[in-house]
């Protein structure tokens, strides 16, 4: 057995290196079968999880029943009703945008620098231009529209600013918690049943564990690093990794799923530090950038910039003169009302990161769907 062991993993290595030319761009017929055959296992594994729980599922259809009555019968609730579903529907885009960030299926897609980042940086300047953060709604949050309230100049303070937008800063951030349990559940489940993880991350992390004395490089020492950390300081550990920008936390769910550190000590760490800590340091971070003598002053060093300094920053006065106008509503202004190549950019790039996305989902369910026939074959060269 020890003789074979090499040849298992050069065999191992070989397979994944197939794996990973499963790409639309190399091989798109297949890929497309092989995500569309993934999606009907998926389909019908998590139909027989539901069947399993068919009670759960009947008194949850109930609570959609009756929540349902209640929204279509007219009556004085009907207010408290559409407030409700207003900050439900504002609640649920949020978390959902954190999870797409950090669950990722292969890649996140990066919604704090495509939705939260540029939404906070927009509420940041409204409120020095208005003097105000008592935006109307409607139109707000779809649109910013200063109030017709006479303000002093110079009366916003940045606790408003981080008071308005800290409902949805924190939705995004319990979105990134909850995107971080899959590396959990799947370390956590291989721990327990004692099978090999077919995961290349828990993979990684088991060799980490074995050479872990022997490390030398970098990456391998921060990953230590951040294992002791959890491992040894427990819900305070994982409460600082949570805390700071960290990539290397999928590491830190793995670990606190391979020595089975309970649920709620993981994910309540994770909520505290991602939901509440982290994202005030980002809050705080953007709103400071984006406030109003740092932006203007950012635009005069671009107009520094020798030889292309004037025209480059043009379009940046151009887009901040417009926004002005946008906010005051003074749609019948002498400035221009073209489309500013600033936000005409920013709107291709969110386009270019969704089908990015979209792209990485398809072909990570097509390689996992290879993952599938691969262990397929191995298990039948078992038995024989």
């Amino acid at each position: 057995s020890f003789s074979d062991s090499p040849l298992l993993s050069e065999r191992k290595r070989r397979d994944r290196e197939e794996r990973l030319n499963i790409v639309l761009w190399k091989q798109p017929l297949v890929t497309l079968q092989y995500f569309f055959l993934e999606t009907l296992i998926n389909l019908k594994e998590w139909t027989i999880k539901l069947w399993h729980r068919r009670s759960i599922l009947v008194s949850f259809l109930l609570m959609l029943a009756v929540l349902t009555a209640t929204y279509y019968i007219e009556g004085t609730h009907q207010q408290y009703v559409r407030y409700m579903e207003k900050k439900f529907f504002w609640c649920a885009y949020w978390v959902g945008l954190g999870i797409l960030s950090s669950v990722g299926l292969g890649t996140g897609l990066h919604t704090f620098l495509l939705y939260l980042g540029p939404h906070i940086a927009s509420v940041t300047l409204a409120a020095y231009e208005c003097n105000s953060v008592n935006f109307p709604e409607p139109p707000y949050p779809d649109q910013i529209i200063c109030p017709d309230e006479e303000t002093t100049e110079g009366s916003i303070s940045l606790w408003a600013i981080i008071s308005k937008v800290r409902l949805e800063a924190c939705m995004w951030g319990a979105g990134t918690a909850i995107g971080e349990l899959p590396p959990y559940f799947m370390a956590r489940a291989a721990r327990l049943s004692g099978a090999e993880p077919d995961d290349e991350e828990y993979q990684e992390f088991e060799e980490m564990l074995e050479h872990a004395e022997t490390a030398q490089d970098f990456a391998s020492r921060a990953k230590l690093a951040v294992q002791n950390l959890v491992q040894k300081v427990g819900f305070f550990g994982i409460l600082a990794c949570a805390s700071i920008p960290n990539p290397l936390f999928d590491l830190a769910g793995i670990t606190c799923g391979h020595f089975l550190v309970p649920f709620w000590t993981f994910f309540g760490a994770t909520l505290i530090g991602k939901a509440v800590i982290k994202m005030h340091i980002q809050k705080l971070f953007v709103i400071i950038t984006f406030s109003k003598h740092i932006v203007e002053q950012m635009v005069s060093l671009i107009g520094a910039i020798p030889s292309v300094g004037p025209s480059l920053q043009k379009p940046f006065q151009e887009y901040l003169e417009a926004q002005r106008i946008k906010l005051h509503h003074r749609a019948d202004s002498g400035v221009p009302q073209g489309e500013n190549w600033l936000s005409w950019m920013f709107e291709k790039l969110v386009i270019v990161m969704v089908c990015y996305f979209i792209l990485s989902i398809i072909n990570s369910m097509a390689q996992s769907y290879a993952k599938r026939l691969q262990q397929k074959m191995y298990s039948e060269e078992k038995t024989k």
